[in-house]
């Protein structure tokens, strides 16, 4: 049985590959992994860099060395006791030429055996979009593209098989459609062909036929045949308008519907990944799409070569409890006894006071959950008042963060997901239509209360089911509707009632069985699976691009609007978690993060120096104001871009960088240029992915170039290094807070690669960047004292040397960190309120773990991150009277009531504490 003890996260891709990861097994032995925790590893699009884009789910990428890799890897892992967990994608796959499943809809329509596979509205209310696909790939305008000449028909003799082709677009002809292409050549064969595809049009399920058909024009496409072929595409050809109408019909007697891109939010009637147009929702709830799409995950799991599954976006699912459930009875009838539990886990955003569900048979979230919580430990409270002034005064915007989000989603059902709103509110109001009692309930009625239903969600989703709502979600429920209601007015109310009482507010089981209530249920569903993209794209994507109080606190899985927590509420989460779900991941870094664990950690000093930063602000900005442009009458950057700016230079800003250095200067520039255009997009003020505003954005580009290039900001850099300096050090003794925080904390750690050392990463793609691994291997193998790493700091060897010293502490102590009872350890002293302090205990086996937190005034000046032992002054912990030892140095400690800060704490700046006579035997 392979233990779960720590996991770490790797990305695969062409440019690091399993074979890749095979040559670094050894390495994560020796830092203490138990498990490699993989992105996805099925086919995905040719040069995906993070796999969520599947193409093919029948078989491992053969990008990342195919199956045989796979099992090369898995073996190595094995023979040290070690496990793979994979990331799987049942949500979505790729639109793409490469996809065969989607190729084949675009080709048959809904008679693809594929058609039901896929979220595809197929009965739509608009006639001229009946039965057919959206497709809005178009650069421009359907007329323009088609006379620039941009859509070409062409054959492919292999297949036997035509295409329209427009840019790296291949798209399938409907085979019945083939009539208008074959029959005026003249060509006996092709004649006869022509006719068999004619015969086609009555046919709904010639799927089998049509394919005999193309093999037979495949055959017959040689010598004058072939050309006769070639001459009946140029009669296609767009160069004239006959050609042009001729291409015109042809494409209109497709299953698809070819418009510009700026179609998609409006009228797209297939469900994406959020807004992606590349990615279209698969209907996992269907037992034929869930066997379809997880049979090789299966087999892997049946061979053994998988030992752990993690959910990729499991609110995007219709049903994720029933999914959770039966994906756990599929895995555990295929590993048997052979194994153990088998863990899976899932990608959960969870709101403040939101629970995963108990009965989904998991082990808990991927860890966005643990991030926040120690996240709001390392804020100070009393700096959140001046920050919020400092952000209203320069920027004039609000400081409620709530207010944003909600005009975030607004925008979000307005525009990006526009569609999928408005296919809800016709959905509602066929269901209105129904009822003689409904029947007057007006569509434009349906939008306005369904939208601010919408706009007061304070969660992703809700799970209603056929017996109704549970008691979280009843309580979610009405604090949308108490919401909604202030919003609307007093007409709409009645409408707002219904709404809730079809969507869950009467359980589906009290109608009878039937269409009506097999259709509401299907509209339930899509209720959930609206209101998960609405909050992503509105909270992850634009208001957290919009406020910034402080950059620390907006996050993946974090409420900005919460800023710190207090210790009492550290502890309570992480008693629940321990009875709740013991396996969960914790994460403080992952391949969506905004900014690195350790930029993070930097920025959160700055809460306890809230007034400091304030003047240091106020100085850039004189600074820079030579550097501002004007854009429209408006200064560029604007204040609130110019201040979170300077927030993401002063977290991210290298340790190693010299304000004087020309070249890492532009090095660091050109990985903040990415940032920032990714920050100006998503917060679609004055620019934004669908319409980018080319003068602002270059206007804020050449702002950051001159700021980090030119001679004229030299000052200003200098005072920026200077301002990183005076923290770095402070940042540090929070990262290694936060490192051990994740290691003894009820829960599983995961680690994200490259890590292991400090962490200043940007939001992707700077977060998933090539790992010098084996610079990484040789500080491992160094072996120094923590004396001279922490003189050391800033090369990060002490983080790595911090965590290999934990794991190895969880290696020999599984049963503790996996089973023991949490306890909150008191603390006495005037500095009693600095540390977080807690015992983990299974039996007579111990382990306690001590840290610092809003440590700023104890750790002053000092030049490596460690509170000087004689500034703990009188602070005291109750310890218990037992034999302990420190697991990072092998000392001997006291132990017993009111044990001195200062003996815990002098040599290391955090401590762990074991009782070692009661370690388990080694595997």
């Amino acid at each position: 049985m392979v233990e779960l003890r720590a996991t770490l996260r790797l990305q695969f891709h062409a440019g690091f590959t399993l074979d890749d990861a095979l040559a670094l097994v050894d390495y994560f032995s020796r830092l203490g992994i138990s498990h490699i925790y993989a992105s996805p590893l099925l086919t995905a699009r040719p040069g995906s860099l993070h796999g969520y884009d599947v193409i093919d789910p029948t078989q491992v990428n053969p990008e990342l060395g195919g199956e045989d890799a796979l099992r090369r890897l898995a073996d190595a892992l094995h023979q040290r006791s070690m496990g793979l967990i994979m990331d799987i994608v049942p949500n979505h796959m790729a639109v793409d030429n490469a996809n065969p499943w989607w190729q084949d809809v675009l080709q048959w329509g809904a008679a693809s055996p594929y058609a039901g596979f896929f979220d595809i509205t197929w009965r739509s209310q608009d006639p001229f979009m009946r039965d057919r696909l959206l497709l809005p790939i178009l650069r421009s305008d359907y007329l323009d593209v088609l006379k620039a000449g941009e859509l070409r028909l062409t054959f492919d003799a292999t297949s036997g098989s035509f295409f329209v082709t427009h840019f790296d677009h291949r798209l399938p002809l409907a085979v019945a459609s083939y009539v208008d292409i074959l029959t005026p050549t003249g060509n006996v064969a092709l004649t006869r062909i022509a006719d068999r595809c004619a015969a086609l049009e009555d046919e709904f399920s010639a799927h089998a036929l049509g394919a005999r058909i193309c093999q037979e024009l495949a055959a017959a496409a040689t010598g004058d045949t072939r050309q006769d072929i070639e001459h009946a595409l140029r009669r296609f050809e767009p160069d004239t308008a006959e050609g042009c109408l001729r291409l015109h019909h042809l494409l209109e007697r497709q299953h698809y519907r070819l418009a510009s891109w700026r179609t998609a939010n409006d009228d797209i009637n297939w469900r994406r990944f959020f807004d992606v147009n590349e990615l279209i929702s698969l209907r996992a709830e269907q037992p034929a799409v869930f066997e379809a799409t997880h049979r090789k995950i299966l087999e892997l799991v049946e061979a053994g070569l998988i030992d752990g599954l993690r959910i990729d976006h499991i609110d995007g699912l219709a049903n994720p409890r029933t999914y959770c459930r039966r994906l756990r009875r599929r895995v555990d009838r295929l590993v048997g006894d052979r194994q153990g539990h088998f863990p899976i886990h899932v990608e959960k955003i969870l709101a403040a006071g939101e629970q995963l569900p108990t009965d989904w048979m998991v082990d808990g979230t991927t860890g966005y959950d643990f991030m926040n919580r120690v996240s709001l430990l390392q804020h100070d409270p009393n700096g959140q008042a001046d920050l919020a002034d400092l952000w209203n005064s320069l920027t004039g915007r609000s400081t409620d963060f709530t207010e944003e989000i909600r005009d975030a989603r607004r925008l979000v059902l307005s525009n990006s997901l526009a569609a999928d709103f408005e296919t809800l509110c016709q959905a509602l109001l066929r269901l209105a239509r129904c009822s003689l009692a409904t029947r007057d309930i007006t569509l434009g009625a349906i939008r306005r209360a369904l939208r601010a239903l919408i706009v007061h969600y304070p969660v992703y989703r809700t799970y209603t089911s056929v017996c109704g709502r549970s008691g979280q979600d009843r309580r979610f429920l009405d604090q949308a509707l108490l919401g909604a209601r202030a919003e609307l007015g007093s007409n709409d109310w009645a409408t707002l009632e219904q709404i809730n009482h079809w969507l869950g507010g009467e359980p589906l089981h009290a109608s009878p069985p039937g269409a009506k209530r097999r259709f509401q249920r299907r509209l339930l569903a899509r209720f959930h699976q609206l209101t998960s993209p609405v909050a992503a794209k509105a909270v992850e994507d634009t208001a957290c691009y919009r406020s910034a109080i402080l950059l620390s606190r907006n996050d993946v899985g974090f409420d900005p609007q919460r800023f710190s927590a207090d210790p009492d509420w550290f502890h309570a989460q992480c008693i629940d978690q321990a009875e709740h779900f013991p396996q969960g991941l914790l994460a403080t870094a992952t391949h969506d993060h905004k900014r690195g664990e350790d930029a993070r950690a930097r920025l959160a000093v700055v809460s306890e120096h809230a007034p400091w930063f304030g003047i240091q602000v106020h100085f850039w900005h004189n600074l820079a104001e030579p550097l501002i442009s004007v854009v429209d009458g408006q200064p560029a950057p604007a204040p609130a871009d110019e201040l979170m700016l300077y927030q993401t230079l002063f977290s991210s800003w290298p340790l190693s960088l010299s304000a004087d250095d020309d070249s890492g200067c532009a090095a660091f520039a050109e990985r903040v240029l990415a940032w920032q255009r990714k920050a100006l997009r998503e917060a679609k003020l004055r620019s934004s992915w669908t319409a980018p505003n080319s003068a602002y954005e270059d206007a804020c580009h050449g702002f950051l170039q001159r700021l980090m290039g030119s001679r004229e900001a030299i000052e200003l850099r200098r005072a920026l290094a200077h301002a990183v300096e005076l923290t770095a050090c402070n940042g540090a003794l929070n990262s290694l807070s936060q490192c051990l925080l994740r290691m003894t904390t009820p829960g599983v750690p995961d680690l994200y690669q490259g890590c292991e050392l400090w962490d200043f990463s940007l939001v992707d793609p700077d977060n998933r960047r090539p790992v010098d691994y084996p610079f990484r291997e040789r500080c491992l193998a160094a072996n120094d004292s923590p004396t001279q790493l922490l003189q050391d700091w800033r090369d990060g060897r002490i983080k790595q040397w911090l965590i290999a010293r934990v794991l190895d502490c969880r290696r020999r102590l599984p049963g503790l960190f996996r089973h023991g009872a949490y306890q909150p350890l008191t603390l006495h002293g005037r500095h009693a309120d600095r540390l977080i302090a807690f015992r983990r205990q299974l039996g007579d086996q111990l382990a306690i773990c001590i840290v610092p937190r809003l440590a700023a005034p104890l750790l002053g000046d000092s030049d490596i991150p460690l509170i000087p032992a004689q500034r703990w002054d009188d602070t005291l912990i109750d310890l218990p009277a037992t034999y302990l030892t420190s697991a990072l140095t092998g000392e001997t400690v006291a132990s017993g009531p009111a044990v001195p800060l200062s003996d815990l704490l002098d040599a290391v700046p955090v401590n762990l504490l074991v009782n070692t006579q009661h370690e388990e035997s080694t595997p």
